[in-house]
């Protein structure tokens, strides 16, 4: 018999803006908490030091949460010029430091199109959260294990230098999934001669989701009139339900790029099965598998349509089974 989560079966997405000096799993538990939900999980870890987009995934939009994983992204960040840390951000010890030079804007520039623009090779750094044996760099790094680390092939689709203020450079990167903002600081550190390391790190978009579109844990906090305070238990809870569900962003936002397909209640029956069902439309790889009508249609999964005309279901959520 399958053990029951606690909590309750509420499904979407919220755009949490996380704070700086706290953990993305920290803030999760946090929103999970407020919603009293059973099921949730992030789509990208940000770093203590980050700010920003993280999408929070609840109940059966943790189905979809890879392909945020997998989405570009786009990031503000500003370098400090002239010292080296081991993690290469300010929460790393300093290893080096170097006299700063007098750059002229076309230099840097220069720098960011030859050596960070398009498909490049990165290094990720040993305080990053790619494993190692099953066990995270970062944990490796802090204990002092060194171990090598392969490069990977990254997509800089646009970098901009926005402002630069003596010993201060303020970058904005939209990249592939999987890119290190600070292995580009200090790469650029290298090659300006100086080091450098990240100083702010701020997270704007996330695939389909920009950065207006976020809201504040003391925002959420104050809508579900919690407060801030960490010591509430879920008996003492006071939390305006109605108006956090209204915060969420349905499921399929975060596919909302697939093309649709709508069903009819016969079909949605025998798809909520399993079973697979003809279709009038062209052969695609994933389609998103909705319930026909004139008003609000609910959203079944993901499907995939077959060269012989056949809709077979993927993914689907609980609340496809009719």
């Amino acid at each position: 018999m399958a053990r029951q989560r606690k909590g309750r079966a509420i499904d979407g997405l919220v755009l949490l803006d996380k704070p700086a000096g706290v953990t993305s799993n920290y803030v999760l538990q946090r929103i999970k908490f407020i919603y009293g939900a059973a099921k949730a999980g992030h789509t990208g870890a940000l770093d203590p030091l980050a700010t920003g987009m993280l999408p929070i995934c609840l109940g059966e939009a943790t189905k979809f949460s890879q392909f945020l994983l997998e989405a570009d992204k786009r990031y503000q960040t500003t370098a400090k010029l002239g010292v080296r840390t081991d993690s290469s951000d300010a929460d790393g010890e300093v290893i080096e430091t170097k006299p700063v030079g007098d750059y002229p804007v076309e230099q840097i520039e220069a720098l960011l199109v030859e050596h960070f623009s398009g498909e490049i090779e990165q290094v990720p750094s040993m305080f990053s959260a790619l494993k190692h044996n099953g066990q995270p760099l970062y944990k490796l790094a802090r204990q002092g294990i060194k171990v090598e680390v392969k490069s990977r092939r990254v997509t800089i689709y646009a970098i901009k230098l926005l402002a630069l203020r003596g010993d201060e450079i303020d970058l904005e990167v939209h990249c592939s999934k999987g890119t290190y903002i600070r292995s580009i600081v200090e790469d650029l550190g290298l090659l300006l001669g100086c080091g450098a390391h990240v100083q702010v790190l701020r997270r704007l978009d996330s695939g389909p989701y920009k950065a207006p579109m976020m809201l504040t844990l003391p925002q959420i906090e104050a809508i579900a009139g919690v407060g801030a305070d960490e010591k509430v238990t879920e008996a003492e809870k006071q939390c305006d339900l109605k108006a956090l569900d209204a915060l969420l962003l349905p499921a399929w936002t975060a596919v909302d790029h697939l093309p649709r397909v709508e069903i009819d209640a016969d079909q949605q029956r025998k798809i909520g099965h399993g079973q697979p069902i003809p279709c009038d439309q062209p052969p695609m790889d994933q389609v998103l598998i909705f319930t026909q009508g004139e008003g609000e249609q609910r959203f079944l999964g993901l499907g995939q349509i077959s060269d012989q005309g056949i809709l077979k279901p993927q993914r689907l959520i609980q609340t496809a089974q009719g």
